[in-house]
């Protein structure tokens, strides 16, 4: 979980940090893991990116909106310091500084006008403001937190839909699924299904290299949510790995397994996977399987190489 102070009451504390001199964001970073008493796990916990830490990410946008409001202003690439209107409004000896307190500032609300202007101009500025700036989340926040709705929507989507599919196809998807993840060197041709008679308990099989070396047996199980994978099911899968003297084995079901199920699988020689109907969702959504692209949005940053110098 992320217990890293939001952007909004960073505001304060980075504005009395400017106030001791000039200096960067970066500079700031050790005064607030010792203001809010920020833990070093959270310290370094990064942004899904992996490119930008959290605390680094929402001081950063702490400074960018005391900019807009005109309490702080840029000396050169990098490097700021307060203006006297941020002085004077320290000087007043304020309790908060968030986004509805900035808005008492002309040159931050024509920002905020001026930004809801160039995203088109038909928008609803009452939703902006909240999603923007009245609920403490970055746009990085934001964006993270609607891509996670929109995954969780999806999740149960496919779901749903891997119910309405006959038994055949669902076993033909998991093989696509496994060739998208690289196995079978992502071709059909080191896949198969097994017949739908006489399957010993085997759907389908799929090669790990080119030349049949090393196969992975899967068992496929088109369950609804309440119908969980039991013990005795992963048992027989089992015991038809041993009969084809395999190794490795993928057990797939659209539901869940029970207790039971993991724990006996820890005991078993073979090597074998269990996938649940939330993880087998997530791979899909992964691995473009049973899923299209609507949309995507890049974020884009400064490249301070290009400016550099050298």
């Amino acid at each position: 979980m992320i217990s890293v102070p939001s952007y909004q009451e960073m505001m304060l504390p980075v504005l009395k940090f400017f106030a001791k001199g000039e200096a960067k964001v970066t500079d700031c970073i050790p005064y607030l893991i010792s203001e809010f008493d920020i833990s070093e796990e959270n310290v370094q916990m990064l942004l899904p990116s992996g490119k930008m830490t959290y605390l680094y990410n929402r001081a950063h946008w702490a400074r960018t909106y005391l900019g807009k409001a005109g309490l702080l202003e840029s000396v050169k690439r990098g490097v700021h310091r307060i203006t006297p209107k941020g002085v004077a409004f320290l000087e007043s000896d304020p309790e908060e500084l968030n986004n509805k307190v900035l808005s008492t500032f002309d040159a931050f609300a024509e920002w905020k006008d001026t930004s809801n202007s160039d995203a088109g101009g038909e928008i609803d500025t009452s939703a902006d403001d909240k999603l923007f700036f009245e609920d403490g989340q970055t746009p990085e926040d934001a964006m993270l937190s609607a891509s996670k709705l929109l995954a969780a929507a999806l999740r149960d989507d496919l779901l749903a839909a891997l119910l309405e599919v006959t038994p055949t196809r669902f076993e033909r998807l998991i093989l696509d699924l496994l060739q998208a993840m690289g196995f079978g060197r992502g071709t059909t041709g080191y896949s198969q299904l097994t017949p739908a008679s006489g399957d010993g308990g085997i759907d389908g099989i799929i090669n790990e290299d080119a030349l049949g070396l090393d196969a992975v047996y899967i068992q496929a199980k088109r369950y609804k949510p309440e119908n969980k994978v039991s013990r005795p099911d992963i048992q027989r899968f089992v015991g038809s790995l041993t009969g084809e003297s395999a190794t490795k084995g993928v057990f797939v079901t659209t539901s869940s397994f029970s207790k039971e199920a993991r724990a006996y699988i820890e005991r078993v020689q073979q090597r074998v996977v269990l996938i649940d109907g939330k993880q087998l969702a997530n791979l899909m959504i992964s691995h473009n399987v049973g899923v299209r692209l609507q949309v995507s949005y890049q974020i884009k940053s400064i490249d301070e190489q290009y400016f550099s110098e050298s």
